[in-house]
């Protein structure tokens, strides 16, 4: 009996360490004020908000052809100068990963760097093209010696936006 008892005990302790760790890397979407959020896309309805630091550990975790369904908080490092049609959003470690929306079907604003955003769709790791890298330079305002200086293909952390809620 006293067994069981410090089994369960100890099976308890183990459970609110491990449960007290993942809280630290998400939210709920419950957590948060929409009053204070414009919502362009799908509405965000995921229990578990990732942070940046989170959603860098899911992206090391994949492999190319890998997709994950995640939603994640971070920061806009940029945005399409165009339209508004893909954002480079922060991860750790001076890393980014590169924000399409799905099937081309909203626009952010164009001028949004530095903002807090959430976004949720999927996440995967693909090979960006010289060609597709250059046509984002482009569109990012980069100057004609930048854009000449692609020369290699990369692998990049890519998203596909279902919906973005971008923080006023």
């Amino acid at each position: 009996m006293k067994k069981n008892v410090l089994f369960f005990v100890g099976l308890l302790v183990l459970v609110g360490c491990n449960s007290s760790i993942k809280t630290e890397n998400f939210f709920s979407v419950k957590d948060i004020s929409s009053e204070n959020y414009k919502s362009f896309g799908d509405k965000i309805s995921s229990d578990h908000i990732y942070n940046r630091d989170a959603i860098a550990e899911e992206y090391k975790n994949l492999k190319e052809g890998d997709t994950v369904a995640v939603a994640f908080s971070s920061t806009v490092n940029a945005v399409c100068k165009a339209k508004g049609c893909w954002m480079k959003v922060a991860l750790d470690e001076g890393k980014e990963t590169m924000v399409k929306f799905k099937d081309y079907g909203f626009f952010v604003p164009k001028d949004i760097e530095n903002d807090t955003i959430i976004v949720q769709g999927k996440a995967f790791v693909s090979e960006m093209s010289v060609d597709e890298q250059r046509h984002f330079a482009s569109d990012a305002g980069k100057t004609e010696e930048e854009i000449a200086s692609i020369t290699t293909p990369k692998t990049t952390y890519s998203f596909v936006a279902e919906g973005v809620l971008i923080k006023e």
